[in-house]
């Protein structure tokens, strides 16, 4: 599978990278927090990255002000298993190189995505990198096993928390998988068999495979 850069033009419809940001602090909080034995880890906030100083700007300056979480995800993954969205942009920050897996929501056809449409991007690591609301995305992807990934992750207070209660009248409210959080599954992987909307067909992409 190719491996485009986010600074190719290929990137445009996906995100955009945010310049005039000091990630230094901010990665080195996140290189305190060990690496998960195996698979991956998400925290939505995280007090010692909230603590350095960009949290203040990212929510100021990058979110307009809108009250912000600011937490991490982590550990090795190679695998697509799922792509989900939000209201609202997300922004990423990584310690090092990694790689994201993209597809657009304008892509997805009765309520169904097919993986051949999902595109790899490499980050560079200190970037700072928005994926828009209108963007399929989810874990992020090692680019060495060895190191895995380190990658904060900022979104409005309150976002992959509690699913609220409600009625299921279309498609989308059955992908509903958390509070602002959309979720589109792979059939083999593990959302899937915990009841989440059965939204990717073809290949499970594996870049440990590509």
């Amino acid at each position: 599978m190719k491996i485009n850069s986010v600074r190719d033009p290929e990137f445009a419809p996906y995100g955009q990278v945010l310049e005039g940001y000091d990630t230094d602090r901010l990665c080195a909080a996140m290189r305190q927090i060990p690496l998960p034995e195996e698979g991956t880890a998400y925290e939505t906030g995280i007090e010692s990255l909230e603590a350095c100083g960009i949290f203040r700007e990212l929510r100021e300056r990058a979110y307009g002000g809108m009250t912000l979480q600011l937490g991490m995800c982590w550990g090795r993954n190679t695998r697509l298993n799922c792509l989900e969205y939000h209201r609202d942009s997300e922004v990423n920050i990584g310690t090092g190189d990694f790689i994201l897996l993209l597809a657009r929501r304008d892509e997805v056809e009765n309520g169904v995505l097919d993986t051949g449409k999902v595109k790899a991007f490499r980050i560079p690591g200190g970037s700072v990198l928005e994926v828009y609301a209108t963007t399929l995305h989810f874990a992020p992807c090692h680019v060495s096993e060895g190191e895995g990934f380190r990658v904060a992750v900022a979104l409005p207070l309150g976002t992959n928390t509690e699913k609220p209660a409600i009625d299921a009248h279309n498609d989308e409210d059955r992908m509903l998988w958390a509070r602002n959080k959309w979720l589109l599954a792979h059939a083999e992987s593990k959302q899937a068999a915990q009841g989440a909307w059965i939204g990717l067909s073809g290949v499970n992409i594996d870049l440990a495979e590509a």
